[in-house]
């Protein structure tokens, strides 16, 4: 039978598979040769082979890539013997250690930097070293060091292996000298001056020598740099300039002098203007002359980003505070001829949202109710963004809290509804204290006490303190409860023997002893004000020096028994949201004093203070605080002459010494005065110390203004003094403190200067 040319190829193919299939081999044997630290289980589990699979090519292939994708071994070799595959291998060594030198703290590299680099690398003690982990460690670190202008930078490995398979590898960096900018150029703009654009950049070229010393404004970093291109992109794209683009940035670095050039080209593109501003989507209540009332903005108009952000933000706040938490209102801008811009808002007020649940936590000390009462927005009740905000200040101005946030959780299951978390830090509230101390103005003290602002956590105060140096002995008990009743009432009560001798104050030669009660009821006014009175008396007793009872005093110093008695109200605003380091509210106390007719004395006062802070420059917080007292005799008596006041010090004019300020006695001693005018102006920024809990810190320029006049009648600009200078603003574990150094720059010849002042207790 003749078969056809198909069925002889069928015929051929099977005849070879059973020729194939007859000859394969099979795995009967795995040897594995060279195992140190990893067991044969584990290169078993990481095979694709097992026994009795067939030997070929692919599996053989499948199963060296296999091992060495572990990670686990510098060598790999498999051979085939007849039926048994041998492994022979050669594990990579394990980390002894890897040790990095040579660098400087900081300037790139930091020991935090090092250990995260081992750990994420995977080059910690006991880890499998793998050298590719290592050259990508090597390359990084450069490209930091390139990033950071350290282009002399060089880095040795000097690896070792011991007998027992472990590594140690030394990595020392030479940084060499790091490249300084020389010329940092920007050209390309019409509308803004270089200066106002090179202040976008951390860096610049080198400022005068010995500034520069301190400012390193010719440092660069790559990171600094890109944020500055960042900063110059949004100047002018949110003032209108929205085809603005940057031309050529160009970074060039001589290798033979180590210095850069800096060189950007920029392009600003047309100015655009408002066009229209629409309004799209459901506004509820609201009616379109409402909503445009949010903006200030108007056709023609140069678009300005920032400023339509801030509007409808201030708009969102709106509908948040009816109650609407979760609104969204975007903005779509619509180029169009000319040059201008139509912008569509569109608001999208989502559910009205009640209030499920108030939960805090954080309060160790404080107990739930101290907290709650200041917060003025109830459970069930509609959500309110301002009213979550002001419960948030009033909390912080309590003072009994470093640290206060909150988050909104909206609930799953009720979608109108929310509950709000608060979290607190507590700070320290109180101490008993036993020992020394010095002040600037009383000197040297033996001290004993307790102050306690929070005392059990119930927001009351306590203050028990004996004080003894040479210029003040002070006993005295004070209490105080903010919120006595249901109603926010407070009450005070306390007892006080103070001795004064004023020789030791720079004053003249007197000395009182005074011992009496003080007793306040206190009434809320609103959610940030109270007014609060107080009867106080005392009994005095007066002995003069030999000056005052013969030459400066002769009426008063003649009677040393006296009582004392006044009646005190004083009326107090806080809108701070902080209590240490405010950066946002203000503060405001007016208080008067009158001693009653029945009394020794017939005097009044009138002092009054006031405090703001506003956020600027970013980061920056701006402080403008001033006060005014007066006080003098009626019914014909004159002010006694130690109820007067100084000024001078670092609670006043900063830059002259304590109560040197004012007009003085014939013998050259401070009288003091009945009208006293302070001012003050600070900018305050955060602080940057390594190994600082530098959230607790600030550093403050300020300038200082103020004078003290004997009589109203006698007040005169030209006696006013003012000084210039810093201060360093901490508050430590023990208390806040602050460091000044301040340099009077209005000042007569006569006054006295005290440059360098410490306090303890100081506040910004």
């Amino acid at each position: 039978m003749k078969l056809d040319y198909p069925f002889k190829l069928l015929v051929l193919y099977l005849l070879l598979s059973f020729s194939i299939n007859v000859n394969a081999i099979k795995i009967s044997e795995i040897e594995i040769l060279g195992l140190n630290t990893v067991s044969r289980g584990t290169i078993l589990n990481y095979l694709p082979l097992e026994m009795g699979d067939e030997i070929n090519n692919k599996l053989l292939n499948d199963s060296y890539n296999s091992l060495k994708n572990t990670n686990l071994f510098r060598k790999i070799n498999f051979r085939v013997e007849e039926t048994k595959i041998i492994i022979e291998i050669e594990e990579n060594p394990t980390i002894k250690f890897v040790d990095f030198s040579g660098f400087s703290e900081d300037e790139v590299l930091s020991e935090k930097i090092v250990s995260e680099i081992k750990q994420n690398f995977k080059l910690s003690q006991g880890d499998i070293f793998v050298k590719e982990n290592l050259d990508n460690v090597i390359s990084q670190i450069q490209k930091l060091y390139q990033m950071n202008a350290f282009y002399q930078a060089t880095i040795k490995i000097s690896p070792k292996i011991d007998d027992l398979n472990r590594i140690g590898i030394e990595i020392k960096i030479d940084e060499g000298e790091k490249a300084l900018i020389e010329k940092f150029q920007i050209s390309g703009s019409t509308v803004f001056d270089y200066d106002e654009l090179i202040d976008l950049f951390n860096m610049g070229e080198p400022d005068f020598f010995l500034l520069n010393y301190f400012t390193k404004n010719d440092s660069f970093s790559k990171l600094e740099f890109d944020a500055g291109i960042e900063k110059l992109k949004t100047k002018f794209t949110s003032q209108g300039f929205l085809d603005f683009s940057i031309v050529n940035s160009d970074i060039t670095y001589n290798e033979k002098t180590n210095k850069l050039s800096i060189s950007i080209v920029i392009n600003e593109g047309p100015e655009y203007k408002i066009g229209s501003i629409n309004f799209k989507g459901n506004f509820l209540e609201l009616s379109e002359i409402k909503l445009r009332s949010f903006f200030s903005i108007s056709k023609g108009d140069t678009f300005k980003r920032s400023q339509i952000i801030n509007e409808i933000t201030s708009l969102q706040e709106h509908y948040q505070n009816l109650g609407y938490a979760y609104t969204k209102i975007d903005s779509n801008i619509t180029k169009k001829d000319n040059f201008f811009l139509d912008i569509d808002i569109e608001i999208q007020p989502d559910l009205l949202i009640y209030i499920s649940r108030i939960e805090i936590a954080g309060n160790n000390r404080t107990q739930d109710d101290v907290i709650r009462r200041k917060i003025n927005i109830n459970e069930g009740q509609r959500y309110s963004l301002k009213d979550i905000n002001e419960s948030i200040n009033r909390i912080k101005r309590s003072g009994f809290f470093s640290e206060v946030n909150y988050q909104i959780r909206r609930r799953v299951s009720e979608s109108d509804k929310a509950d709000i978390f608060i979290q607190v830090q507590e700070t320290k509230t109180g101490e008993i204290s036993i020992g020394l101390s010095h002040s600037n103005s009383t000197g040297a003290a033996l001290n004993a006490g307790i102050k306690q602002n929070n005392i059990f956590g119930t927001g009351n105060t306590l203050n028990a303190n004996f004080s003894n140096s040479s210029a003040v002995k002070d006993t005295s008990f004070y209490f105080k409860d903010p919120h006595f009743n249901n109603l926010g009432h407070a009450i005070s009560y306390g007892l006080f023997n103070k001795s004064i001798d004023a020789s030791n104050l720079d004053a003249s030669s007197y000395t009182i002893d005074e011992a009496g009660f003080v007793v306040g009821y206190g009434v809320p006014v609103s959610e940030s004000s109270e007014l609060f009175g107080e009867f106080r008396a005392s009994s005095i007793d007066l002995k003069c020096g030999s000056n005052l009872k013969n030459i400066f005093e002769i009426e008063e110093c003649s009677s040393s028994d006296d009582l004392d008695t006044n009646i005190v109200f004083s009326y107090s605003k806080n809108t701070l949201n902080d209590s240490f380091f405010p950066t946002n509210g203000n503060s405001t106390n007016i208080q008067t004093t009158l001693s009653t007719p029945f009394t020794d004395f017939k005097y009044y006062k009138l002092e009054t203070s006031y405090r703001s802070y506003s956020p600027i420059l970013g980061d920056k917080t701006l402080k403008s605080s001033s006060r005014l007292k007066f006080a003098s005799g009626y019914g014909g008596d004159d002010l006694p002459f130690y109820k007067r006041y100084y000024e001078g010090g670092s609670s006043s004019v900063r830059g002259f010494d304590f109560n040197s300020l004012g007009p003085k006695y014939s013998d050259d001693k401070p009288k003091g005065g009945e009208v006293s005018l302070i001012s003050s102006l600070g900018l305050a920024s955060g602080v940057d110390i390594i190994g600082i809990d530098n959230d607790n810190m600030r550093i403050i320029g300020f300038i200082d203004a103020g004078t003290l006049a004997p009589k109203l009648s006698s007040f005169k600009l030209e006696d006013i003094r003012s000084s210039i200078g810093v201060q360093l603003s901490w508050l430590t574990p023990i208390g806040p403190i602050g460091i000044n150094f301040a340099q009077p720059i209005v000042k007569k010849s006569n006054d006295k200067i005290t440059n360098f002042e410490f306090e303890l207790g100081a506040k910004f």
